[in-house]
C-alpha cells in the first residue's frame, strides 16, 4: 500500500471518530484518546461504571477500522490457554495441532479483566507487549495490527484482582467515559427507537492494512527537542510530587510524547505543541502514579497529581508553525 500523508490520515481519523460517533454518542473527546492510543500503536484500558458504554465503543472501533474482532469475558475461571489456546490431538493425522485463542485477533476486547487471576492477566500482558504468545515451549506471533481494548469496573472488588502498577503502566491510556448529558442520554433512547432494534453495525471506513499505514504516516512525525523535554520533565515531576508514593515510568514519558504525536495527526497538524502533551497527559499519566496510602481517603489520586505537575512544570515556549514542504 502506498505511504499516506499526515493529511490522509486525519481525514481518515475523522471519518473513523464521525462513524463511531453515532453509536457512542457524545463522546468525541473520550473516542478520539482511543483512536489516539490505537495510532500510537498501544493499548487503551477504559475503566468506569456499568453501562456507560465501554463494551459498544471496543466492538464499533473494530467495526469502524475494519478489523477482526474478538471478545474474552474475564471470569475467575479463565485460564490462560482460553486466550492464548492449545495444542489440540488430531486423530485424523495422529498429531497435535494448534488452535488458536481469541488473542489472534485485530482488536481483542478484555471485558472486566479485573475478574481474572493474575495468571491469566500475565497472558494478556504478555501479548500486549511483545505481540506473541507462547504456548507449551513454542511461540506464536501475532499479526499486526493487534490492541487490546480492556474494560474494568471501578466499583465491584469482591472476587476481583486488581492490576498491579507494573501491569497497568503496559496500558498507553486509561480512558473513562464518564455519565451523559441529559440531552445525549436522550439522544441514545431516539436512536435505539429509530433502528427498530438492539443491534447496530456500523460500516468499515478503513482496514487492517490502511490502519498499518496511518500508524507508519503518524511515525514520520518529528517532534521538537522542547517538546519532548517537556514530556520528560512531566513524568519526572510526578515521582517527586508529596503526594505521590510512585510516579510516572520512563515508560510514560514515552506514551506521552506518543500518543501527543498521535492526538495531534488526529487533530489535523503535522506538529506536536504542548498543547497536546498537556492534552493528553491525564490519560497518559494518571493510571502510573501510586498515591501515599495515607491520602487514599482523600481526593488525591493519579489525575491530580498530573494536574498538580502541569500547573507547576513550565511550559515550552509556543512553536513556531514552519511549512514543512519536500522542497529542501
Amino acid at each position: 500500500m502506498a505511504p499516506l500523508e499526515i493529511s490522509q490520515v486525519s481525514e481518515l481519523a475523522a471519518s473513523i471518530l464521525d462513524e463511531v460517533e453515532t453509536a457512542v454518542i457524545g463522546k468525541r473527546e473520550a473516542l478520539t484518546m482511543v483512536l489516539s492510543g490505537i495510532l500510537a500503536g498501544g493499548h487503551v484500558l477504559l475503566e468506569d461504571f456499568p453501562g456507560l458504554g465501554k463494551t459498544l465503543a471496543a466492538r464499533s472501533f473494530a467495526q469502524t477500522l475494519g478489523l477482526d474482532f474478538a471478545r474474552a469475558q474475564f471470569t475467575p475461571d479463565l485460564l490462560p490457554a482460553d486466550l492464548t489456546g492449545s495444542f489440540i490431538f488430531d486423530q485424523r493425522v495422529s498429531e497435535f495441532s494448534f488452535r488458536k485463542g481469541p488473542l489472534f485477533t485485530g482488536l481483542l476486547l478484555a471485558d472486566e479483566i479485573n475478574r481474572t487471576p493474575p495468571k491469566t492477566q500475565a497472558a494478556l500482558l504478555e501479548a500486549m507487549q511483545e505481540r506473541q504468545v507462547t504456548v507449551e515451549g513454542e511461540t506464536f506471533q501475532l499479526e499486526r495490527p493487534f490492541h487490546v481494548l480492556a474494560t474494568a469496573n471501578p466499583v465491584e472488588y469482591e472476587g476481583t484482582y486488581p492490576l498491579p502498577e507494573a501491569q497497568l503502566d503496559r496500558f498507553m491510556l486509561q480512558i473513562s467515559f464518564g455519565y451523559p448529558t441529559a440531552d445525549e442520554e436522550w439522544g441514545v433512547l431516539q436512536r435505539r427507537l429509530a433502528r427498530r432494534q438492539e443491534e447496530q453495525t456500523l460500516r468499515p471506513v478503513i482496514d487492517a492494512p490502511t490502519l498499518c499505514a496511518m500508524q507508519e504516516a503518524v511515525e514520520r512525525v518529528d517532534v521538537d527537542e522542547s517538546v519532548g523535554r517537556y514530556c520528560v520533565a512531566l513524568a519526572a515531576a510526578t515521582r517527586s510530587h508529596p503526594h505521590a508514593l510512585m510516579g510516572s515510568s520512563p515508560r510514560g514519558a514515552l506514551a506521552l510524547m506518543l500518543v501527543a504525536r498521535s492526538f495531534a495527526v488526529v487533530a489535523g497538524r503535522d506538529f506536536v505543541t504542548p498543547e497536546d502533551v498537556k492534552a493528553v497527559a491525564v490519560p497518559v499519566l494518571a493510571h502510573r502514579i501510586a498515591v501515599k496510602p495515607e491520602l487514599w481517603m482523600s481526593n488525591s489520586n493519579g489525575a491530580s497529581v498530573v494536574a498538580g505537575v502541569l500547573g507547576s512544570v513550565a511550559t515550552p515556549a509556543a512553536l513556531e508553525v514552519d511549512s514543512r514542504t519536500d522542497a529542501t
